[in-house]
C-alpha cells in the first residue's frame, strides 16, 4: 500500500483574479432581484445569466462551450457566488461533477450532446445514487439494469435525489442484473445518462422540516435506457462514481454554506462585543480562513492536473464540522427561536441554517466514508 502525507501547498491567486472578483461582485449587485433566502437556491434564469458571462463550465474546452479558464479563476467565481448566497443550484451539479465525468468517460456523441447545453446553463442534472435501504452504502444498491435489445431496462428506487423534479437529466448509478456479488460487492456497478422525461420515471417529493421541496424519491419501473446512454463501461461504475464524488468534496461550498449566518452574527455582535462573543467569533473566523487556504490549495492541485482525493476528503470532513458548528455557536451567543418569516435577517438566516445543517454531514459522503478514504491514504487501514 502506498502511504502519503497531506499536501496543502500555499497558493497565491494571480492578479487577474482580483479583476474577475470585482466583475462577479458587480454582477451579483445587478441581479439582487434573483437572490433567494435558501442556501444554494435554484434559479435557471440566474444560471443562464452566469453562463452568458462565461462562468459556467469555465475550465472546459472551448469546443464544448467552455472558456478554458484556470481552476483558480473558477474558484474565485464560486467563492463570490457562495459568499453572496447566489442561487447557483440549477447548474451546480452539472458544472461541478456531471460534466467533468462525461468528459472523462463519455462517448464523443454524449460529449457533443450534453456538454454544450450544460455550458449554456440550459441542462440541469440530478444524481441517482442513494437508496431507501442502503443510504450512502453505494455497494449495497439494489437498483438493477437488465440488458435487452437496444439498451437496458431498469427497476429500482432512489431517495434523497436533490432537484429530481427540476432536472433534465440524471446520472443513474445501478447494478447489472445477474452479476454475482458474493466475492465483490461492487461488481456490475454501472452508470447511465437518463432523460428525466422518460416513461417509467415517477418523482415523489420529500418535504423537509421547512415545508420545502428539495429532495425526492424517484421510482424507476421498467425504465428503458438506450445503449447509447450507457456512461463509460459496464461494470466500471464504481470507479466512475468515486471519480465523480471527488469533484464534490473540496470546493468552497464545503465551508461557505453558513457564511451568511456568520456575517449576520458579526453584525449582531457589533464593533465592541463582549470578550466571550469576540473569542467565539474569532475562533470561527480562524477556522474559516484555514479551510479557505486548504481548499484553495486543492484548487492549485487541480490546476496542475494532480489528484487531491485524500485532501479533498479532509476538507469536506472538517468543512462539514465547521458548517454545523456555526449555527450552534450562534444559538449559544444570541438565542433565538426558529422563525422562517422573521423580518430580522439574523433570525431568518439562523432558522434556515439550523434546519439544513443535519444534511451537511451526508451530502458528498458521510464522515465515516470520508475518514475511510483518509485512513487508506495514510496507510492506516
Amino acid at each position: 500500500m502506498t502511504v502519503q502525507a497531506f499536501r496543502f501547498d500555499p497558493v497565491r491567486l494571480p492578479p487577474e483574479t482580483e479583476l474577475l472578483r470585482e466583475d462577479v461582485r458587480d454582477f451579483i449587485a445587478d441581479n439582487r432581484a434573483l437572490m433567494q433566502p435558501l442556501p444554494m437556491g435554484y434559479s435557471p434564469e440566474f444560471s443562464e445569466k452566469m453562463a452568458q458571462k462565461g462562468w459556467v463550465a469555465m475550465t472546459w474546452p472551448k469546443k464544448w462551450g467552455g472558456r478554458e479558464r484556470s481552476a483558480l479563476e473558477r474558484y474565485v467565481v464560486l467563492e463570490e457566488m457562495l459568499a453572496a448566497g447566489a442561487p447557483v443550484g440549477a447548474h451546480w451539479v452539472a458544472d461541478r461533477q456531471s460534466g467533468p465525468n462525461i468528459m472523462r468517460f463519455g462517448t464523443q456523441e454524449q460529449q457533443d450532446f450534453f456538454l454544450p447545453q450544460i455550458a449554456a446553463g440550459k441542462m440541469y442534472f440530478c444524481i441517482g445514487m442513494s437508496e431507501p435501504n442502503s443510504g450512502s452504502d453505494l455497494a449495497g444498491t439494489t437498483t438493477r439494469a437488465t440488458k435487452v435489445q437496444g439498451g437496458y431496462v431498469v427497476n429500482g428506487t432512489k431517495l434523497w435525489t436533490s432537484n429530481a423534479h427540476r432536472a433534465t437529466t440524471m446520472i443513474l448509478f445501478c447494478r447489472l442484473a445477474g452479476v454475482d456479488q458474493e466475492i465483490d460487492r461492487k461488481a456490475g456497478a454501472t452508470q447511465f445518462l437518463v432523460d428525466m422525461k422518460s416513461p417509467g420515471i415517477e418523482v415523489r417529493p420529500v418535504y423537509n422540516m421547512l415545508g420545502e421541496h428539495h429532495f425526492n424519491e424517484v421510482f424507476l419501473t421498467d425504465l428503458f435506457v438506450p445503449s447509447d446512454r450507457l456512461l463509460g463501461q459496464e461494470g466500471n461504475g464504481w470507479k466512475q462514481v468515486t471519480s465523480e464524488l471527488a469533484f464534490e468534496r473540496s470546493g468552497p461550498e464545503r465551508f461557505l454554506i453558513t457564511f451568511r449566518l456568520l456575517v449576520e452574527l458579526v453584525r449582531l455582535a457589533g464593533p465592541d462585543p463582549e470578550p466571550s462573543v469576540a473569542v467565539a467569533i474569532g475562533r470561527l473566523s480562524a477556522h474559516l480562513a484555514t479551510l479557505r487556504r486548504m481548499s484553495l490549495s486543492i484548487a492549485g492541485m487541480l490546476e496542475r492536473d494532480e489528484n487531491p482525493n485524500m485532501e479533498a476528503a479532509l476538507v469536506k470532513d472538517v468543512g462539514t464540522k465547521f458548517d454545523q458548528e456555526v449555527p450552534e455557536v450562534a444559538r449559544l451567543l444570541f438565542p433565538s427561536e426558529p422563525e422562517l418569516g422573521a423580518l430580522d435577517a439574523y433570525v431568518s438566516v439562523l432558522s434556515r441554517t439550523m434546519m439544513h445543517a443535519p444534511r451537511f454531514s451526508i451530502q458528498g459522503g458521510t464522515r465515516e466514508i470520508l475518514r475511510g478514504i483518509i485512513a487508506r491514504g495514510l496507510g492506516l487501514r
